[in-house]
């Protein structure tokens, strides 16, 4: 594992081979520019490449997913099946969680048979089919189902890349409250900065997690803890709809009702309805609002996350 020491960013897993370090079965890399200079000036990054870890060198025979006899699936060394590294990359796996636990996400090379998230080939008699999981990655993700986790092709995807790093942001902001000791009014008032954003996700699933919270008390916080961060999580994974972003626009627009003129508010439902139909970015609306936030300082709507849930420069709303 390779890492700068940045105490100000965000520290963030990745594959090795993506912020170009020479550590592919060829001897190549797959370095990223946008990982490596964008998101670079935000994560610090923590390289790791699980291959080299068990002692696989550079250059070396590749590997890929295989089914056995039995249908189970298989990490081998494609023309020897009996070079099988299954085991050695899930234990390899399970020794990281000693730092893994201190990231807020991570990113992996997609289509790797180690580090592939979703969709890597799986080879059998006939043909392969897409249906792996990279066997680090795969049990990375078992280890820490809270950790928001990526694959860099994936990030071309505007929705995905936003709905990512929102997720990494979010991540560190619990583990800040974990920093500080987390109790109930704490636990109260972090779901309550973020409802706005779950409510973009899915609404009958927010509700849910609110009931949750407010059933939490001091006699069962420690025991609610995990299960509410697992559902919190789950919950930012849900891909924000436009649909939901025009609901909770609304609802925000609420809170101005008695500080706008009529030519003010009709601004602010034609911004909104233009989002609607596609032909603005998010972002329009969300200045909007804004601005007019900051004649009519509304303190609910100032501590909410998602009015501010990033650094502007990432320009993640211009695209969505």
């Amino acid at each position: 594992m390779t890492e700068e020491n940045q105490p100000h960013k965000i520290p963030v897993g990745i594959s090795s081979c993506l912020l170009g370090e020479r550590v592919r079965y060829d001897g190549g890399h797959k370095g990223h520019s946008y990982i490596s200079q964008t998101l670079g000036e935000y994560f610090q990054f923590s390289a790791f490449c699980p291959e080299m870890a068990i002692g696989l060198g550079v250059p070396r025979k590749p590997i890929r997913l295989q089914k056995k006899d039995n249908k189970e699936i298989h990490c081998v060394e494609i023309n020897d099946q009996d070079h099988d590294y299954t085991g050695q990359l899930q234990d390899c796996a399970d020794k990281q969680q000693h730092w893994q636990r201190k990231l807020c996400g991570y990113i992996l090379k997609k289509d790797s048979p180690s580090c592939g998230m979703e969709r890597v080939k799986v080879w059998d008699e006939v043909m392969p089919s897409r249906e792996g999981v990279g066997v680090f990655a795969g049990r990375m993700m078992e280890n820490l189902p809270w950790l928001p986790v990526e694959e860099e092709g994936r990030l071309g995807d505007a929705v995905l890349r936003e709905n990512f790093i929102q997720r990494v942001f979010a991540m560190r902001r619990w583990h800040q409250l974990e920093s500080e000791g987390i109790t109930v009014g704490s636990l109260v008032d972090f779901h309550a900065r973020h409802k706005l954003i779950l409510m973009s996700r899915d609404q009958v699933l927010y509700r849910e997690l609110g009931r949750f919270v407010a059933d939490t008390n001091k006699d069962n916080l420690q025991e609610n803890i995990g299960e509410y961060l697992l559902r919190f999580m789950s919950l930012m994974k849900i891909r924000a709809t436009r649909k939901n972003h025009v609901n909770v626009l609304q609802h925000i627009q609420g809170y101005l009702k008695n500080h706008l003129d009529g030519d003010d508010k009709q601004e602010m439902v034609q911004t909104i309805d233009k989002y609607r139909q596609g032909q603005l970015p998010l972002i329009v609306p969300i200045t909007l609002l804004n601005h007019h936030f900051r004649k009519f300082p509304n303190e609910y709507i100032s501590n909410s996350f998602y009015m501010d849930p990033y650094p502007e420069e990432l320009c993640l709303q211009n695209a969505i």
